[in-house]
């Protein structure tokens, strides 16, 4: 079935970098690059940029810290939020751009000019807290988009399945006490950055129970992932009955990215996407929306970012001229039956 998919990029982004930092203006060049190659933008319904409103951002993020961000702006220097994380004078513009050109696609979405979104976007955004910008993260795009799907069109559940290997600390605290978002995360275990991510966090409050980790040992791949999806993240969704779901898509998992280690291969990236839009499809009339996060190995990144495409146009096109690896532990089944009987899912 062919279907009609929101796009966002923009090439002002590559204005946000620093030589020798892995989150650099060449991992968005390099998927902008791809999409055009491939000729799938020609497919895309392209979406007009503008920057998120001081209101939009606020329902997320705190005043102090969006002061900082805009004093920052005033200076004619990079600033580092911390060792990882560098701010330029330029960048809390781009990244306003970016939440609001997201907003644009949630937009189309929910105003069926489109059945589904994808926002290729930088800073990515799933670790900056309410208060804080971290881990190469100023603005968290996706909880702003959340918090807009339901000011604005009075969506009473969305939910948010963020699979970048990293776990996403900022989202998580975004919603960690609010049933109405639901919060479920695939990501390499802690000790990896940011430390945070353990089966127990499953919320607190009225939000406790909608907040679901799913940490995984350096190692685990494709059989890992499908079991877990399959098994607990999908059924999840269905119990849960969303009416939108937003991803935040990190391709890091990959067995070639060098910033972690689990063995994920492109074509199981191709299938969590696939299993996600059906699931929209089944629940909540194929509201979803994809925006990108990690992945540091260019040609993984630009791939799988190209890959989310064609399933949202209903194609069944899977590039990888990567291939997979041989290093694929299999799941800890302690891992699944504890997370099942968290969650009552069995």
């Amino acid at each position: 079935m062919t279907m009609t998919t929101a796009f966002f990029t923009d090439t002002r982004f590559t204005q946000h970098t620093l030589t020798g930092h892995p989150e650099h203006a060449g991992r968005l060049i390099a998927i902008q690059n791809l999409l055009e190659e491939s000729g799938i933008v020609q497919h895309f319904a392209r979406v007009e940029p503008r920057e998120a409103t001081l209101e939009e951002i606020q329902r997320v993020h705190a005043e102090k810290y969006l002061d900082v961000l805009a004093w920052i702006a005033a200076q004619e220097r990079m600033v580092g939020l911390d060792p990882d994380t560098y701010v330029l004078p330029v960048s809390y513009e781009l990244a306003r751009i970016a939440a609001g050109g997201l907003l644009n696609v949630v937009d189309a979405v929910l105003e069926k000019q489109a059945d589904n979104g994808l926002a290729a976007i930088r800073p990515p955004g799933h670790h900056a807290t309410p208060t804080r910008g971290m881990g190469f993260c100023l603005l968290n795009n996706i909880a702003i988009a959340a918090r807009y799907a339901q000011a604005k069109y009075g969506l009473k559940k969305v939910a948010i399945v963020d699979f970048d290997v990293h776990h996403g600390n900022g989202t998580q605290d975004a919603f960690y006490d609010d049933a109405s978002v639901y919060f479920i995360s695939s990501h390499q275990a802690p000790p990896l950055y940011p430390g945070t991510g353990t089966v127990n966090e499953i919320g607190q409050g009225t939000g406790q129970g909608f907040n679901m980790n799913i940490p995984l040992p350096g190692g685990a791949g494709d059989t890992a992932f499908e079991t877990l999806y399959t098994r607990l993240v999908l059924p999840a969704l269905a119990r849960f009955q969303p009416e939108m779901i937003l991803v935040s898509a990190g391709f890091d998992a990959h067995w070639r990215d060098p910033l972690a280690s689990l063995q994920v291969s492109l074509p199981m990236f191709a299938n969590i996407t696939c299993w996600l839009i059906q699931t929209a499809q089944t629940l909540c009339e194929g509201r979803i929306v994809f925006v990108t996060e990690g992945g540091y190995d260019l040609e993984v990144l630009s791939n799988g970012v190209l890959n989310v495409g064609y399933a949202l146009l209903g194609q069944d096109t899977v590039q990888d001229p990567i291939g997979k690896t041989d290093r694929n532990n299999p799941l800890d089944n302690r891992l699944l039956e504890q997370l099942l009987k968290l969650h009552e899912l069995g």
